[in-house]
């Protein structure tokens, strides 16, 4: 029996149909319990969607605790290790919000409409049921040697550009964090304008960073791309 719904709540694998439609049928949940996140206001409807999705996630999570021993194959310590695996956590964070409402009876609970913005959490959980998703994981996995370099590199164009602009203009930055700011913004070419160079040095500065900015972007691009086509050949040379 336990074998049986591991074999149903773990992804789907060699064609096994009733995995598939499971994964299926946790996804088209996830979505709809991210749709009242996308209006203000509340409605009965929205209350009632969060509420069923919510008793699947959690009767969800409670087969994974059932089935931890078959996942992390550490005998009786894989039922106190489950817990704080990144994905229990997750979907644990996805379940907390909606127990705000015991807030009105409980004092102690109040804090937990804290995690009501938690919500969001829940479109983590696709991590676990999207194949494509899991793929790009993959390739982060392989290529996390070359993105950690090019993190770094950018970490340090940040920084140095930051010092420098400060340093050149610093009646326009208040603070170095705004500095920060402006250089991040710069690294991603998004440009919002509301903090800006206005001295001659200071767009000189702007333009020289703005060119090192777009190649540092590029990078991680060029190696997730390669990385992908590299796991899509070797997934298709593994079914072939």
């Amino acid at each position: 029996m336990k074998n049986k719904i591991y074999e149903i709540i773990e992804k789907s694998e060699n064609g096994n149909r009733l995995s598939s439609l499971y994964d299926i049928f946790m996804l088209i949940t996830i979505v709809c319990s991210l749709v009242p996140l996308a209006f203000k206001n509340s409605t009965s409807l929205f209350d009632l969607v969060d509420k069923v999705t919510v008793a699947i996630f959690i009767i969800d999570y409670v087969l994974r605790e059932f089935t931890a021993d078959l996942k992390l194959r550490k005998g009786a310590v894989s039922f106190v290790l489950y817990p704080f695996t990144p994905m229990a956590i997750i979907d644990l964070l996805c379940i907390l919000p909606s127990f705000s409402v015991l807030a009105s009876g409980f004092k102690i609970l109040k804090i937990v409409r804290l995690f009501r913005t938690f919500r969001v959490f829940r479109s983590f959980k696709l991590l676990r049921y999207s194949k494509s998703i899991t793929i790009i994981l993959n390739v982060i996995r392989s290529q996390s040697a070359a993105l950690l370099t090019v993190c770094g590199l950018a970490c340090g164009y940040v920084l140095i550009s930051a010092l420098i602009v400060f340093n050149v203009e610093p009646d326009t930055f208040n603070s170095f964090f705004d500095a920060i700011y402006w250089a991040t913004v710069s690294l991603t070419t998004m440009g919002y304008g509301d903090i800006y160079p206005v001295s001659t040095a200071g767009r000189v500065v702007t333009m020289l960073s703005s060119f090192v900015g777009i190649a540092i972007v590029a990078l991680p691009s060029g190696i997730i791309t390669a990385g992908y086509m590299d796991e899509i050949r070797k997934n298709q040379e593994g079914t072939c």
